[in-house]
């Protein structure tokens, strides 16, 4: 188990925490801080008149513009009523694959757990979504479309849903740790230039898992709230 660098030992404890919860409080927080400023904003009425220039509240609206086009586009009218999930786990898994690209952090993502701990809440969360459009009339999904194949075709359906949290936490794992992996690598053996390009590809593959993430989020809850089973 990786732990904290040593200079976070200053402030006591910090030395013995897995890098990795270290790196996604880190995270959490200063999400916490910008959803904060930002609505603090709002209420003030400073967002009637959009920013000159690039700021944390264009960069988050902009995202934020972005998944409420998918979720309307995968999921339909009213599929904006899902970007609190999906919104938080785009933003979420993004920032911290970014924290990876600052000298002397590692990315939260590059431990399975961290990915797993976010995979858990999208597997409750679909799940929970579509126990909410359909009642007890969910299951009906896991039992195929005639009554008479359900003992063949339930299995299936139910390894398959259980698997959905375990491929979105490994894809992620992998993609993240060999990302990182190339660019320390790189950086060690050429420090000048050569980064610079890996840093940049590292932007885009951050970018990317984020994103594909999301993506397969959106499609589950768009599985689990449908009516056209």
């Amino acid at each position: 188990m990786h732990h904290a660098p040593t200079w976070f030992s200053i402030i006591p404890g910090l030395n013995e925490m897995p890098v990795h919860v270290l790196g996604a409080l880190l995270v959490s927080a200063l999400l916490i801080y910008a959803s904060w400023s930002i609505r603090k904003q709002i209420a003030a009425g400073s967002d009637i008149v959009p920013d000159e220039r690039v700021s944390v509240k264009n960069v988050l609206e902009m995202f934020v513009e972005m998944v409420v086009g998918l979720l309307r586009e995968i999921i339909g009218h009213g599929g904006e009523k899902f970007l609190p999930l999906v919104g938080t786990v785009f933003i979420f898994i993004l920032s911290c694959n970014l924290l990876g690209m600052i000298p002397g952090f590692s990315p939260p993502t590059v431990n399975i757990s961290t990915n797993a701990a976010v995979a858990i809440i999208v597997f409750f969360g679909f799940n929970y979504y579509g126990f909410k459009e359909h009642g007890v009339g969910y299951l009906k999904q896991f039992l195929g479309p005639v009554i008479y194949i359900a003992v063949l075709f339930a299995p299936i359906e139910i390894i398959s849903t259980l698997f959905r949290p375990i491929t979105l936490s490994i894809r992620l794992f992998g993609n993240i740790f060999g990302d990182h992996k190339v660019l320390e690598t790189f950086s060690g053996l050429v420090p000048l230039l050569v980064p610079v390009a890996f840093m940049m590809l590292g932007l885009i593959v951050s970018f990317i898992q984020a994103f594909v993430f999301a993506l397969l989020s959106m499609i589950y809850i768009s599985f689990a709230v449908s009516h056209e089973h």
